[in-house]
Order: structure tokens, then sequence, then C-alpha cells
């Protein structure tokens, strides 16, 4: 996978690799987030946690649920609250899209990764995804474990 110009300037916050073993990813999309200035310090502090968050639109805005972004060293009692919901800023197209899409059965907006791009913002890669079923996690495992046999194989044999 290679890395676009945005990327290589940029500092990944967070990953949310369950993302990857619960769901089908179908599409992705980066959104910017609207965030105190308590939550960037700690954002660039690393508290920061995307496992069990989600994104819903309600009313035409979207909003991404459960990231937990823990409170900055040098707060006060002015601190942010780590789990409050966070708006999203997508275009109104994008948006109306994104709800059409959502209307079909089983797709949800999950968070893949938190990064500041090149410029210094916080953005976030949405994906619209399809939740795995359990046999489908087995499957996903079995594969991935067969490719790392083959890998161990090929690496003894290259040695000899």
């Amino acid at each position: 996978m290679t890395k676009t110009k945005k990327e290589e300037s940029g500092k990944l916050l967070s990953s949310n690799r369950k993302a990857f073993h619960d769901y089908h990813i179908e599409n992705t999309f980066e959104a910017g987030v609207v965030l105190l200035g308590t939550e960037v310090k700690a954002l660039r502090e690393g508290h920061l946690n995307l496992r069990d968050s989600y994104a819903a639109i309600h009313q035409g805005e979207v909003t991404l649920h459960n990231c937990h972004i823990g409170g900055y060293s040098h707060g006060n009692q002015m601190n942010h609250e780590p789990l409050r919901p966070r708006r999203l800023l997508l275009h109104k197209k994008e948006i109306e899209r994104l709800q059409a899409k959502i209307q079909q059965k089983g797709l949800t907006l999950v968070p893949l990764r938190m990064y500041f791009n090149a410029r210094g913002r916080v953005k976030l890669e949405l994906a619209l995804a399809r939740g795995k079923k359990s046999y489908d996690r087995r499957e996903t495992i079995k594969k991935r474990e067969a490719s790392r046999e083959i890998d161990r194989a090929l690496k003894t044999s290259r040695r000899e």
C-alpha cells in the first residue's frame, strides 16, 4: 500500500484495527473533526482510542460516538469530557450519499484511523462497512495463518 503525499507529511494518531476484523470495508471517506482546544492538545499527547467508536447521521449532521479522547495533562477544571459526541465535517452531498447507502441493510459508518494532515488539521478516515458473520471472521483468520505458514516455509527454504 503506497502512501499519498498528504499521508507522508501527516502524523497517524490511532487506527482501528478491530474494524478490519469485524467489518467488510466497502468505501472510505475523509472527514474533518470539530474539536476543543484541550482535545487537540490531548491528541498531540497520544490520548486516543477508536476501538468501539462509530459514526451516525442525525438531522443532516454526522457525529462520532464513543471515541475516547483522554484528558489533557495540563488541563484544569475546563478540561473536555472524554466521550462526548463530536461533529464530523463533510459536504452536504456526501452526507446525503452516505445516508442513502446506510439505509441499505447492514451498512454502517466505522472510523478507521485519525491523523494530523500536512496542514496540521485533525482528519478522520471513515469507512462504509458491512458487518462480518462469525464464519467470515474464522475464514479470514485461516487465510492469514495459511499465508504466515507459507512465508515461514519460504523463509526457511531460502536459508538452505
